[in-house]
């Protein structure tokens, strides 16, 4: 493996990148820009900005096929203070190491050992782990019309992700009435107890068999010990196999919503959110993952939970793999990694793929 490989990884490790800091994110994707400067090529990429965001991306002649990541992770700033990126024999750590900055290092690597770079377009942007909220239209109006768009994501024990769930978010805001809670707490309307008969509510409306979830996650209500909140709100993460199920849960999230206003006087209830990414159908990776087994008869795939930009570029009629990056494991936890001895296989499939969806009609 090329020596500035490991370097770079490094590099771009210890540049933090949390999703909620702009500054951060673009000081990242530049230093990104600067890996490919050195190592691909030394053009300068279209600099996207989007509502105060700034994402990357590289077009080589007329574009077939598009090469996507990110460099945004889950990790706060000063994560790397006490947790540096290190390798340990055949293992590299640090914060989003896994998820997903080897498997951008990769992308350079697979493209810098193609004969050409015609034909090739790579996007790098700054949101994905928010729910890609100013680069989702970039990311599809990036891969409309192309034959493929292989997602460098990273893979599940080595398997690419042939499909993914996709993902609706929601809030729900509850409003009610302060009050002190020992002088006269019969004043107040409890935004809090209005939250918690929500809770209970949009919870059963998961179906385990057909691989719906329904997760209430983020929660907050209320000011001080010793007041009636006066208001409250909790966040729902939703995931379905299927585009008929994301429809039946925001359906009926609606329903024991309006049903749930009505159980404590005074609170109103409030759901704002939807759809925000589509399902990545086993249908869409097919002839991708045909093609790649060719390649590699070993390789495998596997249908997951998580989303990525990958079910953007899925739901515009896009044929999409994903899980093209990084082995390893870990991601979002403490202590994620990857196995440094994976990096060049995986760099060399990543490059036959492209040369083989390039070369071909890509359907």
């Amino acid at each position: 493996m090329d020596g500035w490989v490991l370097d770079s990884l490094a590099e771009l490790v210890t540049v933090e990148s949390p999703s909620g800091d702009s500054d951060a994110t673009r000081q990242a994707v530049e230093a990104f820009a600067d890996v490919v400067r050195r190592h691909l090529d030394p053009q300068s990429p279209d600099r996207i900005e989007v509502s105060g965001r700034t994402h990357l991306c590289w077009t080589w002649g007329e574009p077939v096929l598009l090469v996507v990541g990110h460099v945004d992770t889950v990790w706060p700033a000063g994560t790397i203070d006490r947790w540096p990126f290190a390798v340990d024999g055949d293992r590299a750590s640090g914060p989003g190491v896994f998820d997903m900055k080897c498997g951008l290092i990769q992308a350079v690597l697979a493209l810098s050992r193609l004969s050409r770079l015609e034909g090739i377009r790579l996007l790098v942007t700054t949101d994905e782990e928010l729910g890609s909220p100013t680069s989702a239209e970039l990311v599809k109006d990036s891969a409309r019309g192309l034959r493929a768009a292989l997602v460098c994501e990273p893979s599940v024990d080595g398997a690419v992700k042939t499909a993914r769930k996709g993902i609706a978010l929601y809030e729900v805001t509850a409003t009610g009435r302060a009050a002190h809670a020992g002088l006269e707490p019969e004043k107040g309307a409890n935004a809090g107890l209005g939250l918690a008969h929500a809770l209970v509510a949009v919870t059963d409306l998961g179906d385990p068999q057909r691989g719906t979830t329904v997760t209430p996650t983020r929660l907050e209500a209320g000011t001080t010990s010793n007041t009636v909140p006066a208001e409250g709100r909790f966040a729902i993460d939703v995931r379905a196999v299927e585009e008929a199920e994301l429809d039946r849960v925001d359906r009926s999230l609606r329903e024991v919503l309006a049903d749930c206003s009505k159980r404590v006087p005074g609170v109103s209830l409030e759901l704002t959110g939807g759809v925000n990414r589509p399902p990545l159908h086993p249908d869409a990776s097919a002839s991708l993952f045909t093609r790649l087994r060719r390649i590699d008869p070993a390789i495998t795939g596997k249908a997951v939970g998580g989303g990525s930009d990958g079910n953007f570029t899925a739901g515009i009629g896009v044929p999409t793999l994903d899980g093209l990056g990084a082995v390893g494991d870990g991601a979002h936890a403490e202590g994620e990694h990857v196995v440094v001895s994976a990096i060049e296989p995986r760099a060399a499939l990543l490059a036959a793929l492209v040369d083989d969806v390039r070369g071909g009609d890509g359907r």
